[in-house]
């Protein structure tokens, strides 16, 4: 799988390229595309495993595509290192 195939916007898609990522790590490859159809998601991995941006890649699609004042997200401790 690459990160193409979860139909993200081309901009982010874009960005992902340039930052030198193909292929989504695979607490990645389990979230986006649930997070992606607006569902609630409980996870746990290693720090460093890319559960950042399994979160906030949907989160900036939504933004991008739907013109919205606003998108709704709760994120509780997502990493050990952004709680402290």
């Amino acid at each position: 799988m690459q990160f193409k195939d979860f139909d993200l916007d081309p901009r982010l898609n874009e960005g992902i390229r340039r930052s030198g990522y193909d292929e989504p790590t695979p607490v990645q490859e389990k979230v986006i595309a649930p997070a992606m159809e607006g569902r609630d998601i409980i996870g746990s991995a290693q720090t460093g495993t890319g559960k950042t941006a399994a979160f906030v890649l949907p989160i900036l699609h939504r933004l991008l595509k739907e013109k919205r004042s606003h998108v709704s997200a709760l994120i509780v401790t997502p990493t050990r290192e952004l709680a402290e």
